[in-house]
Order: structure tokens, then C-alpha cells, then sequence
């Protein structure tokens, strides 16, 4: 099966979870979900990793966007090993469900298989796969790395605000944008069209070719 990628539509999946059996469909509902897999419980880079979405957790759904694990050793594990990651990381909560996939059938399906890493049996393990999924099911972004990098946190919730600005307004975010940047306009937008939409003003870079494309503005 060819896997998901963005502006797929996630499969809507009946799974066992950390809070019991959930529909993904039903589960993202008319918000936003963040999907992330990992290698395997008692692993260190994704004990510290479920650390900081926990940690972080108060940041989404201050966005209103709900998180989604997903390991592939069965509900138990899962619990037993949330005390570690708990543990390691003072203060944090893990509030969030957590996928079992003991038979590895789930991450075949959302495009979370690591080709390189196998687990003590011969099994395929997740990727560090992350996608971030909007109210309509689809993907909007999708992270992947191998087993031996961990995700940095302050990337997701800047890309996070990154999809949300963009979709509010006809914008996009430069290289290095963080929120409270300027933003450019879509090329899509003309230049009456931008007067409109943004009364606040904006500003065109001034570039050798004198095409005006590369327009800023703060929204």
C-alpha cells in the first residue's frame, strides 16, 4: 500500500488505544491532530521524545489541536511505560492516547515504517513519522526522521502556527519565520486584491528582476 503523504486523507482506522478503542475520523473531529509513531516503548530517544509532547501539550491545545501516539507494543507496555516517561520528565503528563499496532498493521497503513530499523525479533519498527492533520482528515504536513533522531518540539508547535497562519490568511511563512514575523502574500493574491485583504498595508522587496513578488506584510 503506497504511504499517506500531504494532502492524503487519513484512513479512518478503529484502534486499540491508552484511553480505549477510538475511530481517528471521530477522534480529530472538526479539529486538528498531531500523529506521531515511534520506534518502540522503553526506547530512550522516544521516552524523552513522549516527554516533551507531554510537556508541550498545554501549547496545542491552547490551539486547539489534540496529540495521537502510536508504538507498536500493545496497550500494557504502553501503560507501564508511560510511568517512565513521566518520570523522566517532572511535570508532564501524558494526557494523550497512545496507539497499540502489535501486529504492524497500522503503521503500514499511515506510512510510518522505518525500512532500516528492525527489533530484536527481525519486525519492522515505526519511523519517527509526526503528521500534522486538519479538520477536513487530511495531512498538512508530514515530519519524517530515522530511529535515531528525536524530533525537536519548538519545530512542530512553529509549524503548527505556521499551517493555522496560512490557512487564516492567504500568506505563507519564510525561512525562519516564527510567530510575530511578517508573512508574504501568495503570489495567487494581486496587488489590488492585497490592498483589500490587508488594510494594514505591506511591503515589496525590491529584487533585480523588478517582479513584484516577494510581498510582506503582518497579520
Amino acid at each position: 500500500m503506497p504511504g499517506l503523504t500531504i494532502g492524503d486523507t487519513v484512513p479512518d482506522l478503529a484502534t486499540d488505544t491508552t484511553h480505549g478503542r477510538i475511530r481517528l475520523h471521530h477522534y480529530i473531529g472538526n479539529g486538528w491532530v498531531i500523529l506521531f509513531s515511534h520506534p518502540g516503548d522503553f526506547t530512550p530517544v522516544c521516552t524523552t521524545e513522549l516527554g516533551k509532547m507531554a510537556a508541550y501539550a498545554k501549547e496545542f491545545s491552547q490551539r486547539g489541536v489534540k496529540l495521537l501516539g502510536l508504538s507498536c507494543d500493545d496497550v500494557q507496555s504502553h501503560k507501564d511505560w508511560i510511568k517512565d516517561i513521566e518520570a523522566y520528565t517532572p511535570g508532564c503528563k501524558v494526557d494523550y492516547p497512545i496507539i497499540a499496532d502489535p501486529k504492524r498493521e497500522l503503521i503500514k497503513q499511515l506510512n510510518m515504517v522505518d525500512p532500516d530499523e528492525k527489533d530484536s525479533e527481525g519486525n519492522q519498527v515505526p519511523s519517527r513519522a509526526l503528521h500534522i492533520v486538519g479538520p477536513d482528515k487530511k495531512i498538512k504536513l508530514s515530519f519524517l526522521y530515522p530511529a535515531s533522531t528525536g524530533r525537536n518540539m519548538d519545530e512542530v508547535l512553529r509549524a503548527l502556527d505556521s499551517l493555522m497562519k496560512a490557512q487564516k490568511f492567504k500568506v505563507a511563512t519564510p525561512a525562519n519565520w516564527k510567530p510575530g514575523d511578517p508573512v508574504v502574500i501568495s503570489p495567487s493574491v494581486t496587488n489590488e486584491q492585497a490592498k483589500e485583504m490587508f488594510p494594514q498595508g505591506y511591503k515589496t522587496a525590491d529584487l533585480p528582476s523588478k517582479k513584484e513578488y516577494l510581498r510582506f506584510t503582518n497579520v
